[in-house]
Formats: structure tokens, sequence, C-alpha cells
């Protein structure tokens, strides 16, 4: 649905039949913030036979994952968006896992984990993972208190109870971060956010905002704001399919606006004074200021 950018799940259902062997799915887009409902759309791609294969990259670094209560054949994520090194990570189910034929070099065990390996282990890039994994548990311990009671009545125990808090406090978190965006942007009448706007639907989509509007190019205003302290990307963000469905590639994208748990309220308010001088103004200097 180009309005919300949410997912036409009857368009999906339409899709499945008995000849669908993979459902790849992503569990929130890096360019619109968007969550789908990703259990349902498990459950119906099991009921077609099929097998699912989410995209988590975008999504393990703003909230809990279970990969047993959603029920998925494979989940892959990367360590560099919940503030690692780039090291990949792959769950699957022990019985695909041991059932399907891995590319691997001849050498390798067939035995599990290692038939799934390419070769020697990335033992720097897991200590630089345990590292990461290590700074979220810090944040569970820091903030997640308020969320322990309901985790521990769900049997979450140790280290587990302690990242769940932690990824449920930033959930939390970002969802006021994404309100206060969100209702800044809405101060220029000709910006466009892209995805769920509804400040009621927030658990709907995550703190990554896009937007575009008629004063500068997504690129220009990129730079803009990079000659000003404050990071964004524009363009697709390799989100190419979707850039395309919102007619949008054509024009050079979108803004993307991208919130994590360590971002301000004040870091907000300095953006909308930025933008403003843009809003206020017909032509503007792009350069650094002196």
């Amino acid at each position: 649905h180009p309005e919300d950018c949410t997912l036409d799940i009857n368009s999906f259902r339409s899709c499945l039949s008995e000849r669908t062997k993979l459902v790849a799915i992503t569990h929130a887009s890096n360019a619109v913030g968007t969550i789908p409902d990703v259990a349902e759309l498990i459950e119906l791609a099991h009921q077609a036979g099929a097998l699912v294969f989410v995209d988590a990259v975008q999504y393990a670094p703003h909230g809990p994952i279970d990969v047993q209560k959603l029920d998925c054949d494979f989940l892959a994520c990367s360590a560099y968006k919940f503030f690692g090194p780039h090291v990949g990570v792959l769950y699957g189910k022990r019985e695909h896992l041991e059932r399907l034929t891995p590319y691997k070099v001849r050498p390798a065990p067939d035995v599990l984990p290692w038939r799934w390996e390419t070769g020697t282990g990335n033992h720097e890039g897991m200590a630089g993972v345990a590292a990461a994994v290590g700074y979220l548990e810090s944040i569970g311990e820091q903030f997640g208190e308020s969320f322990r009671a309901n985790y521990e009545a769900k049997g979450y125990s140790g280290r587990q109870l302690t990242l769940k808090t932690a990824m449920r406090a930033i959930k939390e978190y970002e969802k006021g971060i994404s309100t206060h965006l969100i209702e800044g942007l809405r101060r220029f009448d000709d910006v466009t956010v892209y995805g769920i706007t509804d400040l009621n639907r927030l658990d709907e989509r995550l703190s990554t905002v896009a937007f575009t509007w008629p004063r500068l190019s997504p690129k220009a205003t990129a730079e803009y704001l990079a000659n000003r302290g404050i990071f964004c990307w524009s363009g697709n963000y390799y989100a190419l399919r979707l850039m395309e469905r919102l007619g949008l590639q054509a024009e050079g994208g979108a803004v993307r606006i991208g919130l994590a748990h360590y971002n301000t309220h004040e870091e907000i308010e300095r953006l909308m004074d930025v933008l403003a001088i843009v809003f206020r103004r017909p032509s503007v200097n792009l350069a650094p200021p002196e």
C-alpha cells in the first residue's frame, strides 16, 4: 500500500500456491521503517507448504526477536547493525540445516554448525560480536527493569532475559523519538513522510524515517545536513524496488533519518532548526557555515 508503505496481505496471499517453495520476508524496512506482521506471513507461507527466510538486518537493533515464536525456518542479520563488526548471523531450524546441502569447502566437517561455514571462522569478528552483545546486556541491566517481570513470566532467565529487556527498553524509547521526529517534520507543510505516520501505530514501524520535499533534492538535503554536522543518507539505501514503487527512484530517492536508542530529543530539535532555515528562505547556501 503506497499510502503507508505496508504490505498488502491479500496480494501476498494470492501469490501463494502449492508451487511456492520459499518465501523471503523483511522483518522491517530499512528505507521507511515498516514492520510487517511477520508471524502472520510465516503462518500463511507454511500453510502453502513453503519455507520462510526472514531478513532481520534492519529490525535487529530495534526490538526483541523470538525465532521460536515466529516459527521462521531461517533468519539472518548482521552484527554491524547492532553496534558490532561486519559479521553475518544465520539462524536455521536444525532439521533444515542438517537436511539441505551446504556450499562449503570440501574438507569442512559435515556436521553442524561447521557444514555451514565457508572456512576458518572470523574469530576477531566473533569477539567483536560478543562485545556488542555485552553492550546490549548493559542496556537491559540499566534500563530494562520495568520489563523484567513480564519476560520472567514467559520463562526467560539469565542472559536471554537481560537481552529481552534491553531490546524492549530500546523499542519503547525509540517510539518516543519517532513521535518527536514525525511531529517535527509535520511543521513543514511541503514535506512528505513515507510509511506509517499515524502516531497510534508506532508499534508497526521503526524509528527509521524517509522524507522528501520540493525545496532541495534528497542528495542536496543530505549534503546540506552533513555540512552542519547532521548525518543521514539519501537515495534508495538498496531498497530499489520500494523506491520504484513509490515513484521516487527517478527523482533521487528520499532522505532517510535513522534514529537509534542513543539519539536524543535535543538532536531532533536541532535537525528541525536546520531544516527550518531552508523552509524560511527561497534560496539557501548549502556550503558549511563559516
